[in-house]
């Protein structure tokens, strides 16, 4: 057992969930690597090292979520939780389906809940614990068609702030980190190899430093989130976006 304890990191196996389980590896926590899709999560598992574990679990059911902290929690007891489990999808109002609609809010919104309810429950009797929801630029910058991905990441830092008043008398701190544009299979799977090219130089110039993300940009946010270092720090949203936005 790690002495830093278990991090649970959903939608662990790729993009930003699979930098943020190898990056808390790194940091000597033993992960739980938890994703609909086992292949993806055993192969961040094998790379985290012997400590870590892959876990199915849709993340969009309660109890579903309450297995997976029963199985992380027989790794060690749960120290950070970490909801990265997320999806998106483009579309006008006018044209947005009840199953488009309930896709993106019970993954983007209801996972994030119920996951930050089951940390909670297992982190209130041992009186400590950190909670990190990601979120998106999305929440503070108006986009068109993003309007279901934007609602559910809006929902996620005011969640963050609420839980932050709430759990911090249990010794728990609850952050979010909000990236910019992420180059990830998620964000880049329906483009052309030309396309992406183009996305990633647009997004590039929008930012005053000429630069587009990483996942490890923001895993390194994380990772500072759940250190000591951040002991002062609740109910924050960290803006890793390279100065796209600045609320």
């Amino acid at each position: 057992m790690s002495a830093k304890g278990v991090a649970v990191v959903t939608g662990g196996g790729s993009g930003i969930g699979r930098g943020v389980a190898l990056t808390l590896a790194k940091a000597g926590y033993a992960v739980a690597i938890a994703d609909l899709n086992e292949a993806a999560a055993r192969e961040v598992a094998a790379l985290a090292g012997p400590s870590a574990r892959a876990i199915v679990a849709d993340t969009a059911e309660r109890d579903a979520v309450e297995a997976l902290a029963d199985a992380a929690e027989a790794m060690g007891p749960i120290t950070v939780w970490v909801n990265c489990a997320g999806t998106a999808g483009l579309a006008p109002i006018v044209e947005i389906t009840p199953e488009f609609y309930e896709r993106i809010r019970r993954i983007n919104q209801d996972g994030l809940f119920w996951g930050c309810a089951a940390a909670a429950r297992r982190m209130i009797p041992r009186g400590q614990g950190v909670i990190v929801n990601i979120s998106s630029n999305a929440a503070d910058q108006p986009m068109p068609q993003l309007s279901v991905y934007a609602m559910t990441k809006a929902a996620a830092n005011m969640l963050t702030r609420s839980l932050a008043m709430e759990l911090g008398p249990h010794g728990i701190r609850v952050n979010c980190v909000a990236p910019g544009f992420i180059a990830t299979p998620m964000t880049m799977a329906a483009h052309s190899p030309e396309e992406r090219e183009r996305i990633l130089a647009a997004n590039a110039l929008r930012s005053p430093m000429g630069l587009t993300g990483t996942p490890e940009d923001i895993a390194g946010a994380v990772r500072y989130l759940v250190s000591d270092e951040a002991r002062f720090v609740t109910g924050q949203t960290l803006r890793v976006n390279g100065g796209v936005s600045m609320p």
